[in-house]
């Protein structure tokens, strides 16, 4: 079975045993640009990525559109990945090819309780994407008042 396909389902056990006998696969990419953290990330493999990580895998691998792990899980809301990845010091501030940083896709998303954690690790809520928008502005156009006092006040 694909590598990356065993990472979708979450299958561990054999996961392992790839990599013992393949170590590069750890940073290679398919055919969309997905490093295989970011994938099990996105894929909400916590398991799988605990254990990448453990392995040596880069935190802040970027995808084929430059988002990180901590990206991904921001705007698709997966708070236990976020928790875990800040845990490890993965980098808040990159920006993306679209000048997005995980603070603006959780503040896109109306992920208030992942925003909060994002500045407590020191996001940078002043980060502009490519057409301006900072997170509060987001967080304005989403409606998400909570989120908006939020970062009105961080």
């Amino acid at each position: 079975m694909d590598f990356f396909n065993l990472i979708r389902k979450g299958e561990l056990e054999q996961i392992k045993t790839e990599l013992e006998t393949y170590p590069a696969l750890l940073e290679t990419k398919n055919d969309r640009g997905f490093p295989p953290l970011v994938l099990a990330t996105y894929s909400e493999q916590l398991e799988i990525s605990e254990y990448f990580l453990e392995k040596g895998a880069d935190i802040n691998a970027l995808d084929g559109a430059g988002n990180t792990a901590l990206m991904g899980v921001c705007f698709k809301g997966y708070l236990d990945i976020v928790e875990m990845l800040l845990s490890k010091n993965a980098e808040v501030n990159i920006q993306n090819t679209h000048g997005a940083t995980a603070l603006i896709y959780a503040s896109t998303f109306g992920q208030t309780a992942i925003a909060k954690l994002l500045l407590a690790a020191g996001a940078d809520k002043t980060k502009v994407d490519e057409r301006g928008n900072t997170a509060l502005m987001h967080a304005k156009f989403q409606g998400v008042k909570e989120l908006q006092t939020l970062l009105e006040e961080a």
